[in-house]
């Protein structure tokens, strides 16, 4: 199943003062619009929303399949950790549902969780069944969240930096949180660079949100139903700033790194198609080399605890 491509830059400005200059009703009916793009029009049309009260952060997590790949322990085990930087929150008020056809291997204090939730993937498709992961993740929603919040669609490698999940539930935004800071890591190569918004000393260096996947954290009301995000999540991340807008539903930028990216670590999804290698250089071109502050990062990460432990020598 392939993604769904991303509507050009050009097209996307154009769309944008297009939505604001005659409105979301009129630009569906004349318009040549991608299903994310009606679906972000539909939810313009209601118009502006307040803060949600007492919201509730629920993580989507697409989980690779037993046969897609080389390690399925390590699989489990950076899920594991991926899951286990939730529960270090100081934030309770979250849930995890992940999709994937064989339920990870996980540690009993994760398996006894109540937030966590693990949903079979059942349909055949040929290729990255990432997509139709997401799609069903997203159409689960009304069934497992029934509360206004947010939604955020997160890899199984990932990590989320401590603090974050009251960082985006106190937010107050009307849309969403944007991660435009966080860490890139290079398993491979030991490299780790921040991830952040150009500056006149770094030109040419990218937001977090334009490299990694788990990067959004997107308003979700059951009125509103999954459409908007079980199409929005059919395209690359780069898309979810411009579709959360074009909403009316702008992401606000989160203060601090809110999460780390972890590349190379044999199992990747973009190494299987062939988009990690931009990302080991950026890693190289932006390499934190001071020890202190390296350790500093890993630290409230528990970044230790991401690589597998080394199988027992055999006898």
């Amino acid at each position: 199943m392939a993604q769904t491509p991303a509507t050009p830059k050009t097209r996307r400005w154009a769309l944008s003062l297009w939505a604001r200059l005659i409105g979301p009703n009129r630009l569906a009916k004349t318009a040549n619009l991608q299903a994310s793009e009606r679906a972000a029009l539909a939810l313009r049309t209601q118009g502006t929303v307040g803060a949600p009260q007492n919201p509730t952060l629920t993580f989507l997590i697409p989980l690779v399949g037993q046969h897609h790949v080389k390690d399925w322990s390590g699989v489990s085990h950076r899920l594991a950790a991926t899951l286990t930087s939730f529960t270090r929150q100081d934030n309770d008020n979250w849930r995890a549902l992940i999709c994937g056809q064989d339920a990870p291997e996980l540690p009993d204090p994760l398996t006894q969780d109540s937030r966590i939730t693990f949903l079979p993937f059942t349909t055949p498709v040929q290729g990255n069944d990432k997509w139709a992961k997401l799609r069903t993740l997203c159409d689960a929603l009304p069934t497992h969240v029934t509360t206004d919040g947010y939604v955020m669609p997160f890899d199984a490698d990932d990590l989320l930096a401590p603090g974050q999940i009251t960082a985006i539930l106190n937010s107050q935004s009307p849309g969403g949180s944007l991660v435009s800071l966080g860490y890139v890591s290079d398993q491979q190569n030991d490299r780790i660079a921040l991830a952040g918004p150009p500056t006149l000393t770094k030109p040419r260096r990218k937001p977090f949100w334009k490299l990694c996947g788990s990067c959004a954290a997107i308003r979700y009301r059951p009125e509103d139903g999954p459409a908007f995000l079980s199409e929005l999540t059919q395209h690359e991340h780069r898309m979810f700033p411009y579709l959360a807008a074009l909403a009316g539903r702008p992401l606000k930028p989160l203060q601090d790194p809110a999460a780390l990216y972890i590349l190379n670590h044999g199992d990747n999804f973009g190494a299987r198609r062939g988009r990690v290698s931009s990302k080991t250089r950026f890693t190289q071109r932006y390499a934190i080399t001071d020890p202190q502050q390296i350790a500093d990062i890993r630290t409230p990460f528990a970044f230790e605890k991401i690589s597998p432990p080394e199988a027992p020598a055999k006898s």
